[in-house]
């Protein structure tokens, strides 16, 4: 079916290509070109058809352009905009223009900004999310405008249950980017359990605490690490939350260490947040091993916390493939940083599989609009007879009847490895078909 769809796509583009390239010229004949007495008359160029009328198709960017997850939206930007370009905003007949939308990680001000995209700006579409909050906010506005948004990565389990609780009224949240959280957290209790059964470590106390930022995803991360943590036989002794623009950390990470913890556990959104929590862990000696999950969601973590993010594990695809590290060179090369896999690369993919969509509804319906795109989702994409498999980072992006509004989860698809990071460098512990190296346990929590 995707052949399908994109070979017709292409014909009328190499077409439509054609007819402008046979325009004759607008300006007068030169003197010399005049022709000379005797000389053949030249036969006038017939008058060619005008080329169909462009339309302007607009697509609402939604992503924390400004505020505490700034420099993650900085990478998603980044992605997005190369995936156009890399189309010159151009599908079929359709001039895309892009409409960014600030939520600053703020579900009212992503609202406010939303709703105005949509009556002043006249968005058909929207592409993109980082935060839950802000994505259970606007999910009204989805479903109140009819507008199809599609790669939200605003994933806690709180976006699946309000849009399994009337999937027709919020169901134009036609795709998630990430799925919910308790996915991602149960492979790192997987790997950990799995190296304590191999006696690469004892589990130390076997007491945990989770940690998060106060929000539907910090408490949602928390929440699963408690409870697959339980089923492995940790005592958790502690849940802490902080406002997710929070870098002081001493008292949460003194506690933890008078509670006698050999691992914690949780997230931040916010880069300076989570690398301050990691810096100042190192610098109390708290003798336990760190989950931080979305460490890595910038390019830079290492720079930020320096030796003390050592042996922290995390979940964050790589550049592996020649395509993949092609991308990553162009990247640098046109925005003069370095991206990360998660929020750079994987926003880039869904992206693109937001374009083959939107050539597919046209060779479906013969149009671009909301309903269209719509209808073609329910159709195609929720039945994984739609799948995009020339992702740079995930091998396959599709959904199912039985996964949406969250991808399918599995290898050869939608998988995250676990790594553990040594000197700005990640080592794969899991899964292990992947997997570089074992855990490793520093010698201070050995003692």
């Amino acid at each position: 079916m995707k052949g399908k769809f994109l070979g017709v796509v292409v014909l009328t583009a190499v077409i439509g290509l054609l007819v402008a390239g046979c325009a004759p010229a607008a300006t007068p004949v030169p003197p010399t070109a005049i022709p000379k007495p005797g000389a053949p008359t030249p036969v006038p160029a017939k008058p060619t058809e005008a080329p169909p009328a462009r339309e302007v198709f607009k697509l609402g960017v939604l992503g924390p352009w400004t505020g505490p997850a700034s420099r993650t939206g900085e990478n998603m930007r980044a992605g997005i905009i190369m995936a156009f370009e890399d189309i010159d905003y151009k599908i079929g007949l359709y001039d895309i223009e892009l409409v960014w939308i600030d939520s600053e990680s703020d579900p009212e001000k992503a609202c406010r900004a939303y709703e105005e995209a949509v009556l002043r700006d006249k968005i058909q579409a929207g592409l993109n999310n980082w935060h839950s909050s802000v994505t259970v906010a606007t999910m009204e506005l989805y479903a109140k405008y009819k507008i199809p948004q599609f790669g939200n990565c605003g994933c806690a389990d709180i976006v699946n249950e309000k849009w399994h609780s009337d999937p027709d009224k919020y169901g134009y949240l036609i795709g998630k980017g990430q799925p919910v959280p308790s996915k991602p957290v149960k492979n790192y209790v997987v790997a950990i359990t799995e190296a304590i059964e191999k006696g690469i470590w004892d589990g130390g106390t076997m007491r945990a605490a989770c940690y998060g930022e106060d929000t539907d995803w910090g408490r949602y991360t928390a929440k699963a690490f408690k409870e697959y943590l339980e089923e492995q036989g940790w005592e958790v002794v502690a849940e802490d939350f902080f406002p997710i623009d929070e870098t002081e950390f001493y008292p949460m990470l003194k506690r933890f260490k008078d509670l006698d913890v050999s691992l914690i556990g949780g997230t931040a959104t916010s880069a300076a947040a989570i690398s301050s929590l990691i810096k100042q862990s190192k610098e109390i000696e708290l003798p336990a091993l760190i989950v931080a999950d979305g460490l890595g969601w910038v390019a830079e973590w290492y720079e930020m916390t320096g030796e003390a993010g050592d042996y922290v594990l995390d979940q964050i695809p790589r550049f592996t493939t020649d395509e993949a590290k092609a991308w990553k060179t162009r990247f640098v090369k046109r925005w003069g940083f370095e991206p990360s896999a998660m929020t750079g690369g994987v926003p880039y993919d869904y992206t693109c599989m937001w374009i083959e969509m939107a050539e597919a509804t046209i060779e479906e319906y013969g149009e671009l609009g909301s309903e269209t795109l719509y209808e073609f989702a329910k159709k195609y994409v929720w039945t994984t007879e739609f799948v995009y498999d020339k992702g740079i980072i995930m091998p396959k992006f599709g959904y199912s009847a039985e996964s949406i509004p969250d991808m399918i989860v599995d290898q050869g698809w939608y998988l995250l490895p676990v790594l553990q990071y040594f000197g700005g460098e990640a080592t794969i512990i899991w899964p292990p078909e992947w997997k570089t190296g074992d855990l490793a346990i520093p010698d201070y929590m050995k003692e």
